[in-house]
């Protein structure tokens, strides 16, 4: 039932996609810009796209989804440019040539949350990887977003570096959708979960989660996002121009401000730009 339930809710969203990038396409002044959920879910395209169009007078359409699947639509051409979080993979797009370069743009970090019973006795632990070994020996109770995310990569690399395989274990739950909604399923049936920071702090006290920050301040979660214009070279129907404007933009001084003065209705920065930092 469990993956059933997944493959549908993929199937659905692979749908409302599709639908979106056909309607974005016929629009000749709007670039699409595929990027992962936590820069929707926290708010940051609220602030950054008015400043950007005021700047440029460009339009995006964002189509939110998971990194694996942003990335899968900038392989197919169906994007203009990616705004994503998982460095390997967006290197390895680039290398084969689907992407003209990555750029860093900001970063913030990844944090497990859980119940406040905290079960697997984690809370404090400054080490991911002890902190996951804690909960597979305590019966996993974990809700994975199984959705090729940034975030469902993140928590993958980790559990493989624990040395623990969770897939098909019956208190490992698979999502298969954005963090928002992840988050609240963990809420709703009291498990763990890992979550960037900018979603956790932009929907806690609005989804009113009962859940508490566990664990945070490993190097290992660390949390980079990039942005990648499509090659043209490989799909002419790529606006080069104009997504390259948005990289620019978001990596100039400028967009690197927006995205610095963005924090939440408590005054928590969500995103630390980082673009000018890695030029030096």
């Amino acid at each position: 039932m469990k993956s059933y339930l997944m493959i549908m809710s993929l199937g659905i969203l692979g749908v409302a996609v599709s639908l979106v990038l056909a309607s974005n396409a016929e629009a000749a002044d709007k670039i699409t810009c595929a990027s992962t959920t936590s820069t929707q879910n926290s708010g940051l395209f609220e602030v950054l796209l008015p400043a950007f169009k005021k700047a440029t007078d460009i339009d995006v359409a964002v189509v939110a989804v998971g990194t694996g699947q942003a990335l899968e639509i900038g392989r197919r051409g169906d994007a203009d440019v990616l705004f994503v979080h998982d460095p390997e993979k967006e290197e390895k797009f680039v290398a084969e040539g689907f992407g003209l370069a990555r750029r860093p743009v900001m970063y913030n970090d990844f944090i497990i949350v859980g119940p406040a019973a905290d079960l697997a006795n984690i809370k404090g632990i400054k080490d991911a990887t002890e902190a996951f070994k804690k909960m597979a020996a305590s019966g996993f109770h974990f809700v994975s977003r199984g959705d090729k995310s940034g975030t469902n990569s993140k928590e993958l690399k980790i559990w493989e570096k624990a040395g623990i395989d969770p897939e098909g274990k019956p208190a490992y739950l698979e999502a298969g959708q954005g963090m928002e909604n992840t988050l609240r399923m963990a809420s709703e049936k009291q498990f763990y979960t890992l979550t960037d920071r900018g979603t956790w702090l932009a929907v806690k006290d609005k989804d009113k989660l009962a859940l508490e920050i566990m664990v945070e301040g490993d190097p290992v979660l660390f949390n980079q996002y990039g942005v990648i214009v499509v090659n043209p070279a490989k799909h002419p129907n790529v606006k080069v121009k104009e997504a390259t404007a948005f990289a620019d933009w978001l990596t100039s001084p400028t967009g690197q401000k927006v995205i610095g003065d963005f924090k939440d209705k408590n005054g928590n920065q969500l995103f630390t730009p980082n673009a000018q930092a890695s030029k030096k």
